[in-house]
């Protein structure tokens, strides 16, 4: 094993760290949504703070903003084995019709063949254990739709570092107002600062809006292990990019033009697309793509996204975006102005390092 001090400075693991105060990790999300902050990260100079509506002042009138239009899945449920003990489900990945890869709690007490009531007529068997302590499971349904029973008792999956129970609340804040695909289990936070009037006041400007459709994992909250962060291996995601949006991206780079990518989970939508052609095919596949400092960007010029985990593999490729000590410092100016952090927290907006 190479030791640390003999990888390269921005391929540390160690590299990606810092101290975060626990108050700083926003528990609910700012109201009105277009009230976070939004830190303009310039090319040269301080960051610089605004109000997140304040975000027309950044986009110019000929800019593409490309958005994840995945809608959040209350893939949390809630049930009982047949013996009485109480079971936790989230899923993770609808592998056929009611077929789904879960996590589990409490794991060492849910073998192949447990089955667990959820009420409702939606009962569930495990079929398989996983190499990585996930399970396959089969869900039977009495006759009902699926979806229909998972919007009646599923619960809002918020992140591991949010510390209290969901609520109704959740189940409309930690969703952007353009959801309208269901398949994410983790928000692609970036978008839920966006208002209906925001997005008016935007498009009036003449700044064309495609969607892309990316369904977040849970893995998104995974931290990277490796000392070397170019050994780590990235989780798969499924995505699709629409013909519509193909041609909007196509027509602006052919331009000129700029792309605004609306979060880290549009980012990778559209650079996947890019590695697989260019100019841009519109397809559905999925990807497992690792984007780190030395990652050629060959669609997204500006990017909105929120402030990320230590050792996570978005901040790393927010720095791959942005250039590793411009984006760290933009960390420690953050900290400094108490910012808020993570899902329910603050954004940045920061343009592609030349």
């Amino acid at each position: 094993m190479i030791g640390e001090d003999k990888i390269p400075k921005i391929f540390r693991l160690s590299s990606y760290d810092y101290d975060l105060p626990e108050e700083l990790i926003a528990q609910f999300p700012a109201e009105p949504r277009d009230s976070a902050t939004l830190l303009y990260v310039p090319k040269a100079g301080e960051p610089k703070k605004l109000v997140f509506r304040e975000l027309t002042k950044l986009l110019r009138s000929d800019d593409v903003q490309i958005l994840n239009d995945v809608a959040v899945l209350p893939a949390r449920l809630y049930g009982k084995k047949t013996t009485g003990g109480k079971v936790e489900f989230l899923l993770l990945e609808n592998i056929d019709d009611y077929v789904w890869k879960v996590l589990v709690r409490p794991g060492r007490r849910i073998r192949v063949g447990t089955r667990v009531s959820f009420g409702q007529g939606l009962e569930a068997t495990v079929i398989k254990r996983n190499e990585d302590g996930s399970r396959v499971v089969r869900f039977s349904l009495a006759g009902k739709d699926f979806f229909e029973i998972l919007e009646r008792i599923g619960h809002t999956p918020l992140p591991p570092y949010i510390k209290r129970e969901d609520t109704r609340y959740d189940r409309e804040r930690y969703q952007t107002i353009y959801a309208r695909k269901p398949g994410a289990v983790a928000a692609p936070t970036a978008g839920l600062h966006f208002t209906d009037e925001l997005m008016d006041k935007i498009v009036r400007m003449g700044v064309r809006i495609g969607f892309v459709t990316l369904n977040v994992g849970w893995g998104t909250f995974e931290p990277i292990k490796t000392d070397d962060i170019r050994e780590h291996k990235m989780h798969r995601e499924y995505y699709e990019i629409p013909p519509e949006t193909a041609q909007l991206i196509n027509e602006a780079k052919k331009s000129g033009r700029r792309v605004v990518a609306v979060g880290t989970t549009t980012t990778r939508a559209l650079e996947s697309a890019a590695l697989r052609s260019f100019p841009i095919e519109p397809h559905a596949s999925w990807t497992d793509l690792y984007i780190f400092p030395g990652f050629e960007f060959k669609v997204v010029d500006a990017l909105i996204t929120n402030f990320h985990l230590p050792r996570s593999s978005l901040l790393v490729m927010v720095c791959a975006f942005a250039g590793y000590e411009r984006t760290m410092k933009a960390y420690e100016f953050a900290l400094g102005e108490k910012i808020r952090f993570f899902s329910y927290g603050d954004a940045m907006f920061v343009e592609k390092m030349c």
